[in-house]
């Protein structure tokens, strides 16, 4: 089965045979069409279960000595992290649809397509549905003329694989195919400061807590949601920010938004109306940011749906945050999400594994470490130790002594 990936529209695989016989080819190609469960069945669902197996994992938070790891439209893993060198996967919480999630106290919020689901997480093993706030992201929409069911989600696809016959001739590239449905369309594409009421999110998160305060970010607007009430979220405000909006990172009254185009600063001194601070440009790539007190770390990436060739870190001056600007850029290889505890710079670089750098100077980063052997997706670095979503695992880095830097654990994923 084919699962469904956020941030692009997804295509049917294709694959062409070269049997070629008297002109005539065959070429294979999938049907998938979806397999649903009405809204009630799906909210009665949404529970902790047993465990599952890791498979397609996405964003991720740590909250205390828990992770919560979301599986890629399908849920979201809770793990028992209270010793990180021996992890344990405890229990799995079924939401299709699901891509990002955050935490505040004994409550966790997450998308569901187009809803916001609020969990009761007091007890971790026994996590319950508390709300369903409907229809609140609706950019969360279905592409290729499918058109939503008023009554009904979609849990999972199934996968039919046809071989037909062309002409050896035709060279288009894609074949001509029919469907039952359309693909699904995933829009959805911060080190907390206070960890002890607040989960820290990935860089490539699309939520972002402060105080009593939920922000979401789509591909073009930034949404507030009231938390006085943390079991009845309450949409209070939508800013319209710019096209290709990606990421979003909470850093003291600042909110730090990443986008194809550049990054974006928003003040909450307010927090329910967050207004324009300033903003950076960059060549058009897909990208993350970090902040801290004085600088802000853009990696820019090649191979996805922003159609750039640029693979770099870019380290920006944010000392006057009306005015940012670029300090250095350093050559990466395909950077991805990045995390910054200290003076340590942790860095996603995709098929070259994690890069830990010394950071005391931006303008000179000094790679003090670099771990190899998978593909990184995402890092937490928190009191010494690192999460690092992989594409095979998920790895705990143990960094107290910056010059002895050490895996501690891995769970490995299951494709």
């Amino acid at each position: 089965m084919t699962r469904i990936k956020p941030y692009a529209l997804l295509l049917l695989p294709v694959l062409f045979l070269s049997s070629c016989l008297k002109d005539k080819c065959t070429q294979t190609y999938s049907i998938l069409s979806p397999v649903y469960k009405t809204k009630q069945e799906v909210y009665a669902g949404i529970k902790s279960m047993p465990a599952k197996a890791i498979a397609n994992p996405g964003k991720i938070t740590l909250f205390g000595s828990y992770i919560f790891l979301n599986e890629i439209n399908k849920g979201i893993h809770v793990i028992d992290n209270s010793n990180p060198s021996a992890p344990k996967n405890l229990s799995f919480i079924e939401m299709p649809g699901n891509v990002d999630l955050a935490v505040k106290g004994n409550r966790l919020y997450a998308d569901l397509y187009g809803d916001l689901i609020t969990l009761d997480i007091s007890n971790p093993q026994q996590i319950g549905l508390v709300k369903v706030s409907s229809n609140v992201f609706p950019h969360r929409t279905y592409a290729n003329g499918f058109v939503a069911d008023t009554n009904r989600l979609i849990v999972d696809w199934n996968r039919k694989d046809t071989v037909v016959e062309i002409l050896c001739t035709n060279t288009t590239g894609f074949p001509w195919f029919t469907r039952t449905d359309a693909m699904l369309f995933s829009s959805f594409s911060p080190v907390a400061t206070n960890a002890a009421t607040t989960g820290i999110n990935g860089s490539m998160a699309r939520f972002a807590l402060k105080n009593d305060y939920l922000y979401t970010v789509s591909n073009s607007d930034l949404k507030v949601f009231g938390l006085q009430n943390p079991d009845a979220p309450q949409q209070l405000q939508t800013v319209s920010v710019g096209w290709g909006i990606e990421t979003i990172y909470p850093f003291k009254e600042q909110l730090f938004i990443g986008s194809n185009t550049g990054m974006f600063i928003y003040s909450i001194q307010n927090p329910a109306v967050p207004t324009k601070t300033g903003s950076f440009a960059h060549a058009l790539a897909c990208d993350p940011v970090i902040a801290d007190d004085t600088h802000a770390y853009v990696t820019l990436r090649s191979g996805t749906a922003c159609r750039a060739t640029i693979n770099q870190l870019d380290v920006i001056d944010i000392n006057n945050l009306q005015a940012p600007f670029l300090i250095k850029s350093y050559a990466l290889t395909n950077p991805h999400g990045l995390s910054k505890e200290g003076n340590l710079l942790f860095v996603c670089d995709g098929k070259d594994g994690l890069k830990i750098y010394d950071a005391t100077t931006p303008s000179n980063l000094k790679l003090i470490k670099q771990f190899t052997g998978f593909e990184a997706y995402d890092v937490i670095a928190w009191n010494n130790n690192a999460l690092v979503v992989t594409k095979t695992a998920l790895l705990q880095f143990d960094y107290s002594n910056a010059n002895n830097i050490q895996q501690r654990s891995s769970i490995a994923i299951q494709k």
